[in-house]
């Protein structure tokens, strides 16, 4: 399938739909920050430069693909409208055919909160829909400081995330953050993480 022009007529926020439930609050918390350092022309420019892959879906929507921390913070913030760029239109499929579509290409990752797999129909109709998973939120810290590299993998934060749910208290988490990141960043660079995208711990002699 060809890419196609970035579409560059503004797309209300709240029209764009996500292709995932969950997201890390705190992540956002530190996007909204950065944004709120930003005035007039540089704020028009991040905008400009800042474009959401989205697919074009059922009924015409927009469904978002990429970047759902930095529209929830826009959005949050009060921004009304962003310029997306059109991966794939997908409007000819009916409804079975366009979720299987996104669902093997990768484009989409319905699990909860809780890391469980959900239908379809359990993801947010809109960006302020999405719930709050603490270790997002820990995967996404832990990469900005070191812990894995950025990777082109899709949704690899929630690999990690994954792997962290089952190693990191949930509870400390949320009661002291810098001490579970402190413990992620330990189990990051052990063995058991190596099949994760990004790793960057210590190589074995051969």
């Amino acid at each position: 399938m060809s890419r196609r022009e970035p579409t560059l007529k503004p797309v209300p926020i709240a029209e764009l739909r996500p292709t995932q439930i969950t997201i890390g609050m705190h992540e956002v918390a530190e996007r909204r920050r950065r944004w709120r350092q930003k005035r007039g022309k540089k704020a028009s420019g991040y905008l400009g430069t800042h474009m959401i892959p989205v697919i074009r879906g059922l009924k015409g929507r927009y469904y978002i693909i990429d970047h759902h921390h930095l529209a929830r913070a826009l959005h949050d913030d009060g921004v009304k409208n962003l310029l997306v760029d059109v991966i794939a239109d997908l409007r000819a499929l009916d409804t079975e055919s366009f979720w299987f579509t996104m669902d093997c290409r990768g484009w989409m990752h319905p699990f909860d909160e809780k890391g469980r797999r959900r239908d379809y129909d359990a993801l947010p109709k809109s960006i302020a829909g999405m719930v709050d998973d603490p270790y997002r939120s820990l995967a996404g810290e832990l990469r900005r400081v070191g812990g894995f590299a950025k990777d082109t993998t899709p949704f690899s934060e929630f690999l990690w995330a994954d792997f962290l749910r089952r190693r990191v208290v949930r509870k400390s988490i949320i009661n002291d953050f810098a001490r579970a990141l402190e413990e992620a960043l330990r189990f990051a660079k052990g063995p058991d993480a190596g099949y994760l995208p990004g790793w960057c711990g210590p190589a074995e002699e051969v």
